[in-house]
């Protein structure tokens, strides 16, 4: 673990304007040893490359880039994009601090969006070409949408029966981040329960009047974005949000991260199924179409930084709505800021700096967590297993109060 970079020579975006930067709390690197972060290093991004390039019929130059790209997160030192790239100025200017260093020396955050930035690079995502916009994580997302263990509604619940089901449903839908495929640590075990849980005061603040405008921040693509599309529909349907904003990934980000093509796909699935299914597909393409349901995807989704850095115009969406979904475990370290946060720290205090309510689904898959009280914790150390990073646990965290 280290302190954070120099402000005088942090090459962040700065903060937004009015938010407060966390602490100087240490950040997560990736060498520190039996750390979460040394993990996905050294096990995890070097299967992931291997997957990538055996899945795909790249040519010659992709599959030397990639198996550059792998020799040089093993023993290499970090490097620019190349020349061509079309944000090579951006990336130049945010790297400024961390390029010339090992890959395990750059704050964990900052090395794995970059890692999948470089993938991209690799593969020819954004060279014009047989290749261009070839999504290379879609083997992946395919195959979990036609598995047929992937529920989809088949009548629809009473409405209190949603409301007990349809937060949870949305919460360890996020345990099927495609990421677990790769690395020794293997696909998380079915939920060990939750660490915290805000959901009555989710929907409080969803039932305290209206219009509401609701953002939700979506995380993997496939059955966790089914889940999230079928709470969307219950906010929409019952009245209980008159807009809803769902905030996608520009382009793959990650291995499952949802992108716009990502949600056709799934809202494909449930047109090509029986029953309420359908009919909630019908109700969301229609709410796309009358704007009750926007879809947004902007580019800082895909940077690596926390959203105190989030740019003005992001900070004033969300400073609009009625309340904030994140989803998932990245959007959860962006919220509070990847830092080694004593884990009784209360979120209310870390996300305090966000310009609205705000409320966090996450099944916890890395190191940083707050908000989990004393007796909770104890028991959670106590049981030896890693509650922190196996995906078997989950929490539902608000701050309604601005």
């Amino acid at each position: 673990m280290a302190g954070r970079t120099d402000p005088e020579s942090d090459p962040r975006e700065p903060a937004a304007p009015g938010f407060a930067l966390p602490p100087d709390a240490p950040e997560p690197l990736g060498n520190g040893p039996g750390g979460y972060g040394r993990r996905v290093l050294r096990e995890r991004t070097p299967t992931l490359i291997t997957e990538v390039r055996d899945r795909h019929p790249y040519g010659p130059g992709q599959r030397r880039a990639l198996d550059a790209l792998r020799e040089e997160i093993a023993s290499g030192a970090m490097r620019p994009l190349g020349e061509g790239a079309p944000d090579r100025a951006r990336w130049d200017r945010w790297g400024a601090a961390y390029f010339g260093r090992p890959w395990a020396d750059v704050p964990f955050l900052w090395w794995e969006s970059y890692f999948y930035r470089r993938l991209l690079e690799a593969v020819e995502f954004f060279t014009p070409g047989p290749w261009f916009w070839v999504d290379p994580f879609e083997y992946w997302k395919t195959a979990e949408l036609r598995d047929a263990t992937v529920a989809v509604p088949a009548h629809r619940r009473p409405a209190a029966d949603e409301r007990q089901a349809l937060l949870p449903a949305s919460l360890w839908g996020n345990q099927a981040d495609l990421g677990f495929l790769f690395g020794a640590a293997g696909g998380p075990a079915a939920s060990g329960g939750l660490v915290a849980d805000d959901g009555a005061l989710v929907w409080s603040a969803l039932d305290a009047g209206g219009p509401d405008h609701v953002a939700v921040v979506a995380d993997n693509a496939g059955r966790e974005l089914l889940a999230d599309l079928l709470l969307i529909d219950h906010l929409l349907r019952t009245g209980l949000a008159a807009t809803v904003t769902l905030h996608l990934k520009p382009h793959p980000y990650y291995v499952s991260d949802a992108t716009t093509a990502d949600l056709v796909a799934c809202l494909r699935r449930l047109a090509a199924a029986d029953g309420e299914a359908a009919a909630v597909e019908r109700r969301l393409s229609e709410a796309i179409g009358t704007g009750r349901l926007r879809l947004r995807a902007h580019a800082f989704f895909c940077a690596p930084w926390s959203y105190h850095h989030m740019p003005a115009d992001l900070a004033e969406e969300f400073g609009g709505r009625t309340l904030t979904i994140m989803k998932g475990d990245l959007n959860y370290r962006r919220l509070v800021g990847d830092l080694a946060w004593p884990p009784t720290t209360p979120f209310a205090e870390v996300t305090a700096y966000f310009p609205g309510p705000v409320a966090a689904l996450r099944t916890l898959k890395s190191d940083v967590v707050t908000g989990v009280d004393a007796a909770t914790l104890s028991s959670l150390d106590a049981s030896g297993g890693d509650w922190r990073t196996s995906g078997t646990h989950g929490l539902i965290q608000a701050r309604v109060s601005t």
